[in-house]
C-alpha cells in the first residue's frame, strides 16, 4: 500500500470518531459553529508493509488532553502485526480567526468520556 493512503485513512478515522464515537457533527463543528480541528503535527512509524486487498485495522486512542489541543495515538494492524503506528497533534481553532481556542464544552466532555471508556 502507498504510504500517503494511510493519511487519507487516518483523517477519515478521526472524522468518523467525531460524528460517530464522540457524537458530534463534524459537519456543523465546521459549518455552524465554526470550528476548525487541524493536524499541526504527525509522526509516524512504517512498521511493515500492508498488500493491496488485505485487510486492516485502525485504532485510536487518546494519549492528551489539552486546553486547545489533543494528541491522538493512531495503530493499523494487520493480524496480530501492527503496520503503522502515529501520533497525531490537533489543535481547536476558530475558523474566523484562524487562532487557537479552547476545545467548546460539548466536544471536551465527548473526548474525556471516551478517554475515560478505553481505560
Amino acid at each position: 500500500m502507498f504510504f500517503a493512503q494511510y493519511y487519507i485513512m487516518f483523517q477519515n478515522l478521526v472524522d468518523d470518531w467525531v460524528t460517530e464515537r464522540l457524537g458530534i457533527s463534524y459537519a456543523d463543528l465546521l459549518g455552524a459553529r465554526r470550528v476548525g480541528l487541524p493536524t499541526v503535527r504527525f509522526e509516524t512509524d512504517f512498521r511493515a508493509p500492508s498488500s493491496m486487498g488485505e485487510s486492516i485495522t485502525l485504532g485510536l486512542a487518546v494519549e492528551h488532553l489539552g486546553r486547545s489541543s489533543l494528541v491522538l495515538a493512531i495503530d493499523v494492524r494487520g493480524g496480530e502485526s501492527i503496520r503503522v503506528s502515529a501520533k497525531q497533534v490537533i489543535v481547536c481553532t476558530s475558523l474566523d480567526t484562524h487562532k487557537s481556542m479552547p476545545f467548546p464544552e460539548d466536544l471536551r466532555n465527548a473526548i474525556e468520556s471516551f478517554r475515560t471508556s478505553e481505560r
